[in-house]
């Protein structure tokens, strides 16, 4: 169920953000894979050119040379054609270059527009899931025990004042009672043991349970040991007489007695019958008094 739904504004402005990001590094992608093969093409067409155009230099270089020896050529002429096919050298060999620059990095362009594009993925991704974090579900299922907000409040789980959380939330039918067992009767304490809980303030309605743990640090100002005792709910009593932070009493059950039998027995009705308070080990710690969690 959703408990809450906070602010979209700033979160659906990042995800615009981030979806034209996304879109711009997809068309330089696109534009790398088409522009990189046409601008070899044109560098390779340029050297061409180029390349005829020095040889051509070179040509009219040598016929006039030749020619220069019937003094028909004026040696302004044979300079300028030097000139001219020295300079077409040059731009052979710049082009040449401009070409190894187009092709030597071309796979190196592509990579870096396929990881803008990742990038691009990546922060929208985490764009759309911060958004989605806006609409607050509840982790379990359980009863709101109290509300913290309200429209419009502000939450922050680090502030020392104001709010930190939306509610407190709790499942009524997975309840634990904590309750302190003095250090000379943790002996005969032991995890699974079977227990009779009653809340003080409905103490004719009994709840089966056990010891589902014992803590493993001791109370040294009360000389006891903290146990847990899991209670068992019957299904549609949740809540109805043992709720969270009220107090209850605890007696536990010998060692080995019905072991072999169901935590509670049968009725003819088929309803689930509350356990005699006279099987209860005598020898064990009185009832004890404790807080249901």
């Amino acid at each position: 169920d959703i408990l809450a739904e906070l602010e979209t504004t700033d979160y659906d402005a990042d995800v615009v953000h981030s979806k034209a990001n996304l879109a711009r590094a997809n068309l330089k992608l696109e534009m790398e894979r088409k522009n990189v093969p046409r601008e070899i093409d044109r560098a390779r067409a340029e050297l061409s050119e180029a390349i005829t155009q020095r040889d051509f230099f070179k040509t009219q270089l040598e016929r006039w040379n030749k020619l220069s020896k019937t003094s028909t050529v004026s040696p302004s002429d044979i300079e300028k054609a030097a000139s001219d096919f020295e300079s077409a050298g040059h731009r052979v060999e710049r082009l040449r270059q401009a070409l190894d620059l187009i092709i030597e990095p071309q796979e190196q362009r592509l990579k870096v527009a396929e990881a803008d594009v990742a990038a691009a993925e990546s922060d929208l991704t985490k764009a759309e899931w911060k958004r989605g974090n806006t609409v607050i579900v509840s982790p379990v299922n359980g009863t709101v025990l109290k509300k913290n907000v309200e429209e419009g409040n502000i939450v922050n789980p680090v502030a020392f004042n104001g709010s930190f959380s939306i509610c407190d939330l709790a499942d009524l039918s997975d309840l634990e009672v904590e309750l302190d067992i003095q250090e000379r009767d943790i002996s005969r304490i032991f995890v699974g043991q079977r227990c009779m809980i009653r809340a003080e303030a409905f103490q004719d309605v009994p709840y089966e349970g056990f010891v589902s743990r014992l803590m493993p640090i001791a109370n040294r100002s009360k000389g006891a040991i903290p146990v847990r005792v899991k209670v068992k709910i019957p299904p549609g009593m949740e809540g109805v007489h043992l709720k969270p932070e009220m107090g209850a009493i605890v007696a536990f059950y010998k060692k080995g007695e019905d072991d072999s039998k169901p935590p509670a027995s049968t009725e003819p009705d088929g309803s689930e019958a509350a356990p005699n308070e006279a099987d209860a080990d005598p020898a064990l710690p009185e009832p004890s008094t404790a807080s249901v969690e």
